[in-house]
């Protein structure tokens, strides 16, 4: 038996076969014959010997389009879930600080409505946050939404239930709502998770003590040790320890104290008033409004202590003013 140049057998009918015959084998039996591109079909294209004179081999295979979509929704897919994560922290913090911004200009100009909106948009994107949620309370508390209020803060305090300002915020709301339990004891609450002898614990804690009418011989004993340890001219101490002074029916000593608190209360508005044209604006007239919150509150203080030691004219003047500047119990400003 002869062998090809590859090794293989040639079979006997090959050998007797001519380069002719070999030629003329009948390939049909071995698979499809192949397509010659051997004339023109009459249209620049070239023309085909198989069956039919298929065109569809000059197409392009539906595979390949199946390719280049799968690999398109791939990447649609592959990409994001990549970049995504790692934007998104970036994107959460500019939304929050935009918002907190926005909120700072709404309260600045005593739109309340507007303030809680973009607070609410902010702890959306971060998430539920003590202090985000103590600032949307005040500010309910402001548009007399004192139960909204209350759980914005009874929800920060189980966020942060060692944070002071969730609790500081609790006992004003429970001033509002008359729960003088609860005011009482969110105070309490204030003084305990703060420093031994915090002058502003003690004063907030004297001060809801005054406001509810509970425990004032103890409350004077608080501010009087948050002066002593704390800053002495503290218009917002000399103006609790004024108040306490009325309420146990000292007012000649009430009305000095008063009168030391709002010419405290003046001095300090001045400077932020200098400080015009050097700071941010809007955070300058945030301040503003909270000193002219608090000489309201003095004013109305001083009030009561001139009108009970029968200074009336100065006592009207005092309550008109008092209102002008916004003094206002059932919105948290007392």
């Amino acid at each position: 038996m002869r062998y090809d140049r590859h090794g293989f057998p040639i079979p006997a009918e090959f050998e007797r076969s001519s380069p002719t015959a070999r030629d003329a084998v009948d390939f049909g039996r071995l698979g499809p014959q192949p397509v010659t591109l051997d004339r023109d079909d009459g249209h620049g294209l070239p023309g085909f010997d198989g069956p039919g004179g298929d065109r569809s081999a000059m197409r392009p295979r539906a595979g390949a389009w199946k390719r280049w979509l799968l690999l398109a929704a791939i990447l649609g897919g592959v990409v994001p879930a990549i970049v995504i994560p790692q934007i998104l922290p970036a994107v959460r913090e500019a939304v929050v600080q935009w918002s907190l911004e926005r909120a700072a200009e709404c309260e600045a100009r005593s739109d309340i409505v507007g303030a809680i909106a973009d607070v609410s948009r902010a702890l959306r994107w971060h998430g539920e946050e003590a202090d985000l949620l103590c600032m949307r309370a005040m500010l309910s508390l402001e548009e007399r939404d004192a139960p909204g209020s209350l759980e914005d803060a009874v929800r920060a305090t189980a966020i942060a239930p060692t944070a002071v300002q969730p609790w500081r915020v609790r006992a004003l709301v429970n001033v509002v709502l008359n729960d003088v339990d609860a005011a009482l004891s969110a105070a309490d609450m204030v003084v305990n998770l703060s420093a031994a002898g915090d002058p502003d614990a003690l004063n907030h804690r004297a001060y809801i003590r005054g406001l509810v009418g509970r425990d004032l011989p103890a409350a004077l004993a608080d501010i009087d040790q948050a002066l002593a340890s704390g800053d002495e001219s503290s218009a917002e101490m000399l103006d609790t320890r004024g108040f306490l002074l009325h309420l146990l029916g000292r007012h000649r000593e009430a009305v000095d104290q008063l009168n030391l608190a709002i010419t405290g209360m003046q001095q300090n508005r001045r400077k932020i008033g200098l400080l015009s044209g050097r700071v941010d604006p809007v955070q300058l007239a945030c301040r503003l409004r909270g000193l002219d919150h608090g000489m309201a509150v003095m004013l109305h203080h001083r009030a009561l202590a001139c009108r009970a030691v029968g200074l009336e004219e100065q006592a009207k003047q005092d309550f008109e003013l008092a209102d002008r500047k916004g003094f206002d119990p059932s919105r948290g400003i007392f």
